[in-house]
């Protein structure tokens, strides 16, 4: 018991110390890439304490599905105005290249339809990671490879920005009023066990991260949160639960065979990039945005940068932000079910193979 608590105070330390580097460094989701790795670490030196409890994951994803949630403002989403139909179509058209794009890397014999579903879709990355496990895939190898989407994303956006014609400047986005560190506590306490209870009663798909996301949303639109929101650090400590759960078990096999699988994780990686840009094009010739809106608003990943990207530049910031949240809730809510229909299709057919050799 004393080695097991030791193990988990070591960790802890490392992981934090990590975390604080990566943040001052820039690195996007820093908390959930420092725990990932230095669980990893553990887990390939023998050092890996033991499983996270149950009731600590799902507090972990109701913590985050609460932050997810709090991102959806009525004044964001009234920015899109009479362009709704059109983001809402861009959005889906993301959704199915990002799962076909998995589908393809689900046929790598590392891995399988579902967790190279989960891997490759196009946002929400810390909130997928949160749920692979409970649909059955490898949270280990969608933790990853979303990492690395996250990543590649954000290293390229400045530069592919700057190849479209904008004028420089500031975009200034609206900041709500300041609220007491006991009033947004009290706000994540009610979204993430109200929504827990809800989710779990329900048998919502990934209710742990979906049913707090849901009462989140719906208290922040009705303006009953009052712009209440998810106290920083609970968030910390929720992405650092979530990159140990999948770190924890990494094995020295797990590691050469995410070694045998990046490559080609990179090349779809790139491809849903380019698709989406061609989206984007779409997106501007539909609503009469600029070609730089419409690349910031379907930029699959690293929300935070394209927030500091849209900020640097005269567009339309509020548009890009309601774009984007569509694109990212409904990857949450629909791509669970598109990757188990591609992990049911594929044993469909597995089974008339054998049926058929059978025969």
């Amino acid at each position: 018991m004393r080695s097991e608590l030791t193990r988990w105070a070591g960790l802890i330390v490392a992981s934090c110390a990590l975390s604080a580097a990566l943040l001052a460094a820039g690195v996007p989701s820093a908390p959930l890439f420092a725990a990932l790795v230095c669980a990893v670490a553990a887990a390939l030196f023998g050092r890996a304490p033991g499983p996270i409890p149950r009731p600590v994951q799902l507090a972990a994803q109701g913590v985050l599905g609460a932050y997810i949630g709090t991102l959806m403002q009525a004044h964001t989403i009234a920015a899109l105005g009479s362009r709704w139909p059109a983001a809402l179509l861009v959005g889906f058209a993301t959704l199915v290249l990002s799962v076909g794009a998995g589908a393809l890397l689900g046929r790598h014999r590392d891995t399988d339809s579902i967790t190279g579903s989960l891997a490759l879709v196009a946002g929400g990355a810390s909130g997928l990671v949160a749920i692979a496990r409970e649909l059955g895939g490898d949270e280990k190898t969608v933790a990853v490879v979303q990492y690395l989407r996250v990543g590649l994303v954000t290293v390229s956006l400045p530069l592919v920005a700057a190849l479209y014609p904008h004028v420089p400047g500031a975009s200034v986005a609206e900041s709500g009023p300041s609220r007491p560190w006991w009033f947004d506590l009290g706000f994540t306490a009610i979204c993430v066990g109200g929504g827990l209870a809800v989710g779990l009663a329900t048998r919502l798909p990934a209710g742990g991260l979906l049913g707090p996301l849901v009462t989140s949303a719906a208290l922040s639109l009705s303006g009953v949160a009052a712009g209440a929101t998810v106290p920083g650090l609970l968030v910390m400590a929720g992405y650092l639960v979530i990159g140990w759960q999948a770190g924890v078990g990494f094995t020295r096999e797990s590691l050469r065979s995410m070694a045998r699988l990046l490559p080609w994780a990179i090349l779809l990686i790139v491809g849903v990039g380019i698709g989406c840009a061609g989206l984007g094009f779409a997106l501007s010739a539909m609503t009469g945005v600029s070609t730089l809106d419409g690349y910031l608003a379907t930029t699959p990943g690293g929300i935070y940068a394209v927030l500091a990207v849209a900020a640097s530049s005269n567009v339309d910031i509020t548009f890009v932000v309601a774009a984007q949240l569509i694109r990212v809730l409904l990857m949450l809510f629909l791509a669970p079910a598109a990757a188990r229909g591609f992990q049911r299709r594929r044993s469909r057919r597995d089974d008339e193979a054998r049926v058929g050799i059978g025969l």
